[in-house]
């Protein structure tokens, strides 16, 4: 790891980390998705041939109820029953996160109310290249299931036997998921967003992937909705002369498990970057700060995915964090926990995207519509600013739809 001193040239580089993007890739992405969208099944296919090594025929897309059995016979017992726990937590969770309708009244016959009402359709991809995501899985359909998504529709690749892992299957039976396709890659996210013979186009595609499945992603957005642009996983941890460096060593070393993975150590003290720098080998910055205050500064511009904070008091810096996606408090509050099953989605924004974007939550697989209701007596009441504002504007013909009912 190397050390970088606040301020410097190289941290304004990793605070625009997010703005990255490859041509190659884009170009790639392009021929894929457009090839899904004109042929189809035809072009999943081909596409899973080329890119997984698996022939496959359009009726072996579908993911069939004896594939599913085989899939329990391949799990340990165990692994059903500590299931029951992680998803009682995230249900827990986000059945507090409640969005509501709402109605406003007046006494001159305005009525304007919000409707609520979840996604009809949607996709849910999860990765199986590097390591099969299998807490992905009921880090999004749990959520979905909670806000009341009727339809969901899972893909993941195939593995070199031409199935999906195991785990991935029976995660997604116990959880009801009827339809699952093993289809992976830009190709799995076209078909999701413009539908084929076999897969019926869905409403929005939520889940990370490698960089053609976020390309592929944001290609497509426009014609569905997605849930974000996700890039290589991220942990920032900030640390003191108080801190204990096994535990800072330990949880940058399981970070960077994931393949391109973003690991930073913002700290005050020299000791515990020289220890670090010594023992960790590979890829990531230690940034060096006069005290916490400039550690939190740093930490809001580089605005990541995971934040723990490993000082005495932790809770005395959490107000102070604007951007982050997940923030873990202490010594006893590992990154890991959050991936795994402490409640909340391990579905996070990347790359810097937590200025703006938010995790995984029950906003992301609903939708509000606006319904306004005017009496006559509303509306002439109303004439007058309406009647100025569409003057300025030129468009007369909105004006005599209005005065016409007066």
């Amino acid at each position: 790891m190397k050390i970088v001193r606040y301020p410097s040239k190289k941290l304004e580089e990793i605070y625009r980390r997010g703005f990255i993007r490859s041509r190659r890739i884009e170009e790639k992405v392009k021929k894929i998705v457009e090839d899904v969208r004109l042929h189809g099944d035809e072009a999943l296919i081909r596409c899973t041939k080329k890119f997984d090594g698996i022939k496959l025929t359009a009726k072996q897309l579908s993911v069939c109820e004896r594939d599913v059995s085989c899939a329990y016979q391949n799990i340990s017992q165990d692994f059903v029953e500590s299931l029951k726990t992680v998803t009682n937590n995230i249900t827990r969770f986000y059945r507090r996160q409640t969005v509501k309708s709402f109605r406003l009244k007046d006494a001159d016959g305005v009525c304007l109310w919000q409707n609520i009402c979840a996604l009809d359709r949607v996709g849910i991809y999860i990765p199986a290249g590097e390591a099969p995501l299998v807490s992905t899985v009921y880090m999004t359909v749990v959520l979905a299931k909670v806000a009341g998504v009727k339809n969901i529709v899972l893909v993941s690749p195939p593995g070199s036997s031409g199935n999906i892992n195991p785990h991935i299957l029976v995660v997604a039976d116990l959880l009801k998921v009827k339809e699952i396709y093993r289809v992976g890659g830009a190709q799995a996210i076209a078909a999701l967003a413009f539908g084929t013979k076999t897969i019926g186009r869905v409403d929005k595609i939520i889940g990370p992937g490698n960089a053609y499945v976020t390309e592929a992603k944001r290609q497509v957005f426009g014609y569905v909705d997605i849930d974000m642009i996700a890039g290589p996983s991220e942990l920032v941890i900030i640390a003191n002369r108080f801190s204990d460096p096994k535990l800072v060593l330990a949880d940058l070393k399981a970070q960077m498990e994931h393949k391109q993975a973003q690991v930073y150590l913002v700290t005050n003290s020299k000791a515990l970057a020289r220890q670090i720098k010594a023992e960790l080998h590979g890829n990531g910055y230690i940034i060096l700060t006069k005290n916490l205050k400039e550690a939190i500064e740093v930490t809001n511009q580089i605005a990541p995915e995971h934040l723990e904070i490993l000082i005495k008091n932790p809770r005395a810096l959490v107000k102070k964090i604007k951007n982050a996606g997940a923030i873990f408090l202490g010594p006893f509050s590992p990154c890991a926990i959050g991936d795994y099953l402490a409640g909340p989605s391990h579905v996070l924004p990347t790359g810097g995207s937590a200025r703006f974007f938010s995790g995984l939550n029950l906003l992301d697989f609903i939708r509000s519509t606006h319904v306004i209701s005017y009496s006559k007596k509303a509306l002439e009441k109303a004439r007058e600013p309406l009647e100025k504002i569409v003057n300025v504007e030129g468009l007369t013909q909105h004006w005599e739809s209005i005065k016409i009912r007066l």
